[in-house]
């Protein structure tokens, strides 16, 4: 039966090598983290009324063949009355193992959207335990479709290549 079992085992693993592989999640780890609260505890007297500006960048290294690492950075500036309540940063990051065989935009796509999507669970929660810490009202960092985030920023670049030619005329 082990034995039945080791050989259907192997069978599997050489499968996935003959068809370049499986993606995986070699890794998952934070990268940096900043938390400011620079006009503490002045701000904690005015009136809780936010603004709060997200922004967002992803980048990605090859490490190895077929090996990457993703980066989700996320800064997060949260303003009262105009003056800084908070900022919090958090680059969170990844290692993936991506099979050889996915296709060009198959692996734009699995770098710039699956990866993120991946990763921004851990972004958030990190983000969160921080601006708790900072005795700050909770915040929750609505989710992110990474895919239409992906679509979007394909459409920008098609379009700048067909204005491109125009411009060059």
């Amino acid at each position: 039966m082990a034995d039945e079992q080791q050989t259907q085992a192997n069978g599997a693993a050489q499968n996935e090598q003959q068809a370049g592989g499986q993606f995986s999640i070699q890794r998952i780890y934070v990268k940096d983290v900043s938390f400011e609260a620079p006009n503490t505890p002045a701000i904690f007297r005015k009136e809780w009324k936010p603004e709060l500006n997200v922004d967002m960048n992803v980048s990605n290294s090859k490490l190895d063949d077929n090996v990457f690492e993703v980066v989700l950075t996320l800064t997060v500036k949260n303003t009262v009355e105009g003056e800084v309540a908070f900022l919090c940063e958090v680059a969170q990051a990844g290692i993936f193992s991506i099979p050889a065989d996915l296709p060009e935009d198959g692996l734009a796509h699995t770098l710039a959207a699956f990866c993120p999507n991946i990763l921004f669970p851990y972004a958030r929660e990190a983000i969160s335990g921080l601006v708790s810490k900072g005795t700050f009202p909770q915040l929750n960092l609505a989710p992110i479709n990474f895919d239409a985030v992906f679509a979007q920023h394909m459409q920008q670049q098609q379009q700048a290549a067909q204005e491109q030619p125009k411009a060059d005329a």
